[in-house]
């Protein structure tokens, strides 16, 4: 091979931009590109199980909301089945459940919200039950690497669930609880710095 190769120099790292909700949510950003959305219904319309909605806020490490984030969110149906070929269940899973979507938080408030089914427990690493959560994903203008946590649910019994039990500053565990706030609802806000920063996880 010759010596004298030319060779591109390694390209700087950019962060998402401020435009990444025009190319993962185009419809939420008012561009009607998609047939179908990828949505804020995680479980779809006809899965069984307890509807439930989610909201909150991610915070950067001034307190201010955060306005350009897209969140992707998965999750298993409420017999904590995933739609994956890989969960050895996968053929019980509920039918019309999607366990996936995509969202992005409100350009002027900063708000996010979801709508799905609670999911159930699910069949971890060697047969270790893990309690109720759903998977998040974040990605915004800032942030190089998309962040991974996890989403728990206050009224739920977390004690034995061994990703929780991972983290061994036990008064950190409590930034991934949702509380309750009705039936039906809860609110996950999410802190990337700072005082309360959520637990992110290296996956």
């Amino acid at each position: 091979m010759p010596q004298s190769l030319n060779y591109l120099k390694e390209s700087a790292s950019q962060t998402a931009g401020p435009y990444v909700h025009i190319g993962l949510a185009p419809g939420a950003a008012g561009f009607d590109i998609y047939r179908q959305e990828l949505g804020r219904d995680l479980a779809g319309p006809d899965a069984p199980g307890e509807r439930i909605r989610i909201e909150g806020i991610v915070y950067d490490g001034t307190g201010a909301p955060v306005k350009d984030v897209l969140i992707e969110a998965w999750q298993a149906d409420a017999n904590g089945i995933y739609p994956h070929p890989e969960d050895p269940r996968f053929d019980q899973v509920a039918k019309g459940f999607r366990g996936w979507g995509r969202i992005i938080t409100d350009f002027d408030t900063g708000l996010w919200s979801l709508e799905t089914i609670k999911p159930g427990c699910v069949m971890g690493r060697n047969g270790r039950i893990m309690a109720p959560h759903i998977s998040l994903w974040l990605v915004s203008r800032g942030i190089n690497i998309g962040l991974n946590t996890r989403l728990y649910f206050e009224d739920e019994d977390n004690s034995a669930d061994p990703v929780m039990n991972l983290i061994e500053q036990v008064d950190r565990r409590a930034t991934l609880l949702a509380r309750k706030t009705g039936p039906g609802s809860y609110r996950f806000d999410i802190r990337l710095q700072g005082d309360g920063e959520t637990v992110f996880m290296d996956v």
